[in-house]
């Protein structure tokens, strides 16, 4: 779950070859930007970007296939507040014999009164263990696969200036779980070893200032949310996680943006393997392995310095502290974790500040490089 929960999967295959970018206007009427009816109508613009895709990454090796990303506009013509609204899709195969196939966005209602994330994946992943917390070492490493469906809805509605109630589901079936008989993998005192399946119900609430849902300049984020797994709604286990996920956004000397981010996963209960907190990936801790540390809980701080250059193309620098730990005293400078580094930024639709980001990031002993649409938070 957590390989995927925060985001499309694509921004976890990294680096990338971007083959052919091709971007498609579509609109409702003959009008350069805008379908204008009447004062209370709806007005739309369109815009589909499909990008055919090479990758490699320490992940998965080569992988092949392509992304489509749909943004578009729900709105009146009066109405100033309401965000893009975006879908992507993605489908990805690599040498390794890893699939991932993923659906996800967020729509943006008129007036911004609701708001509906959703998520729906597919995924076979060969993947690595190097045991539980974050004192493991490299020698630690061992292969493991398995299969999952993923699915995540989470409505929101709008209940006083910028502030968000949201209802939030997440359902997950993992299965063909194969690993090393008798390895660390066997060995360890873990839950889900074995086919399963987990649904919960939760509750989010959000203060939303972003002036932008691709690349904000300016704002704060704040979200506050828990899911509750239950036998009752369905869950082969009982546990609960809760997530804190604090942004702030900086416009400073000519539109250079510092962007920060507070971001803390905890869990209580029996959590199955693909519900841990996971360190690394394609949205903090850049330059590990997502997964390389794994616990109940986690905490990381990260920083992101952001600069345009010329024509499309803009750059970024930043840097990553966090831990994991079985407790949430556990999460403290003993063993403490950082990353850093830099990337390059092309805008493929300057107006709805939609870019592809190429990231290179270095850990402790290990790095990669990373590709997505869209920033890392």
């Amino acid at each position: 779950m957590n390989l995927i929960r925060k985001a499309l999967f694509l921004g976890s295959i990294p680096l990338i070859f971007l083959l052919a970018p091709y971007c498609i206007y579509a609109q409702n009427d003959s009008l350069p930007a805008k379908l204008y009816v009447q004062n209370d109508s709806l007005a739309l613009k369109r815009h589909i970007l499909i990008l055919p895709i090479i990758a490699r990454s320490i992940e998965t090796g080569w992988s092949f296939g392509g992304a489509a990303s749909f943004t578009f506009h729900l709105r009146t013509l009066r109405d100033t507040v309401t965000r893009t609204s975006n879908l992507q899709a993605l489908a990805l195969y690599t040498q390794h014999n890893q699939l991932v196939a993923a659906i996800t966005g967020a729509i943006y209602f008129p007036g911004e009164k609701f708001i509906f994330n959703q998520q729906f994946t597919y995924s076979h992943f060969p993947d690595k263990f190097w045991g539980l917390g974050k004192t493991t070492t490299e020698n630690n490493k061992e292969p493991y696969d398995f299969s999952q469906f993923y699915i995540y809805l989470h409505p929101q509605r709008l209940i006083g200036s910028s502030l968000f109630i949201g209802l939030r589901y997440e359902y997950q079936k993992v299965m063909k779980i194969r690993y090393v008989p008798g390895g660390l993998f066997d060995q360890e005192i873990i839950a889900g070893k074995t086919e399963y399946h987990v649904s919960g119900l939760g509750l989010s609430f959000t203060y939303d200032t972003r002036n932008n849902a691709f690349s904000p300049d300016n704002g704060a984020m704040l979200q506050i949310y828990f899911n509750h797994f239950n036998t009752v709604i369905g869950s082969d286990y009982r546990f609960t996680n809760f997530v804190i996920d604090l942004r702030r956004y900086l416009k400073l000397y000519r539109r250079q943006v510092l962007a920060m981010q507070a971001f803390g996963f905890f869990n209580t209960g029996e959590v199955p393997l693909r519900s841990l907190a996971s360190l690394g990936g394609y949205n903090t801790m850049r330059g590990y392995y997502n997964g390389r540390y794994r616990d109940k809980n986690q905490g990381v701080l990260q920083a992101e310095y952001r600069v345009p250059l010329f024509w499309r193309f803009g750059a970024v620098a930043f840097g990553d502290i966090g831990n994991v730990a079985e407790k949430l005293s556990g999460i403290n400078f003993q063993y403490l974790k950082y990353s850093y580094g830099g990337g390059i930024r092309i805008a493929l639709n300057k107006a709805e500040k939609l870019n592809l980001r190429l990231d290179y990031g270095i850990g402790q002993g290990s790095s990669g490089f990373y590709f997505q649409l869209g920033e890392a938070f």
